[in-house]
């Protein structure tokens, strides 16, 4: 099955617009649940609606985000553009670099949230969710090579699974963070 891949940003400019810590939030929340308003996504990611709605509209400007039809003629929902965004190897280019270390800062601090966010809620799910819930970290011996087909051999497994891929949706799904990070020790 030829799934779709994330979007590579590569321009600095794109970069630049993204290395924002409420873009990130915005972005990958809207990648987590689909379709929000920016009202819907305050309240996620902790702003104004008017704050998130500037932002979005930032994001739009560089092709991550859309606005999509309401079925009711109200509030547009917003929706990301691509399955993923992906900065990128570390570039040589000093201003590109220092855009994608930023993200990259970004991300982690996003995810850090995210896992924080579980930490401090557990005790309001429910116990089959907590059950299949995992954080594992593993010590590999690894080429460089291997690693590259390591991570490229995990992304194959998840990609099917990713919100904006999966329609077949079984009943009781709701959206979880899998998060991977592959590098020297």
């Amino acid at each position: 099955m030829d799934l779709p891949q994330p979007r590579r940003v590569t321009d600095v400019d794109a970069l630049r617009a993204l290395a924002h810590p409420l873009r990130v939030s915005l972005l990958n929340h809207l990648l987590a649940v689909g379709p929000r308003t920016a009202s819907s996504c305050a309240e996620a990611v902790g702003s104004t609606a008017s704050n998130c709605s500037w932002h979005l509209r930032q994001l739009a400007k560089n092709g991550f985000v859309e606005r999509v039809e309401a079925g009711d003629g109200r509030e547009r929902p917003w929706r990301a553009t691509s399955v993923g965004y992906d900065v990128g190897g570390f570039d040589e280019d000093p201003e590109v670099r220092t855009q994608q270390d930023a993200l990259l800062a970004l991300g982690l601090n996003d995810e850090n949230r995210l896992v924080q966010r579980f930490l401090d809620r557990q005790h309001e799910l429910p116990r089959e969710w907590l059950e299949a819930s995992a954080m594992h970290g593993y010590a590999v011996n690894v080429t460089p090579e291997e690693l590259v087909g390591l991570v490229g051999l995990i992304d194959d497994i998840l990609r099917p699974y990713l919100v904006p891929v999966r329609e077949d949706v079984p009943e009781g799904a709701r959206p979880a963070h899998v998060g991977i990070r592959a590098f020297p020790r």
